[in-house]
């Protein structure tokens, strides 16, 4: 039963990651322009999503 568990609880994980991968592109995309704007706010409320999104990212590889 428990690696029956693990294995549901990896698949999940797989397909987070994958919409993560999604989510720090379309971030990254939006830093970009915020960057080309020279949008100060803009830009440090990308960095912020963009570390949460980086450390969900190191918690599910591990």
């Amino acid at each position: 039963m428990k690696q029956v568990m693990n294995t549901f609880k990896r698949t999940d994980g797989e397909k987070r990651i994958a919409v993560l991968r999604l989510e720090l592109d379309y971030e990254l995309a939006t830093l970009y322009d915020a960057m080309k704007e020279n949008d100060d706010k803009k830009k440090s409320s990308c960095k912020q999503k963009l570390e949460k999104l980086r450390l969900e990212m190191i918690r599910l590889e591990a």
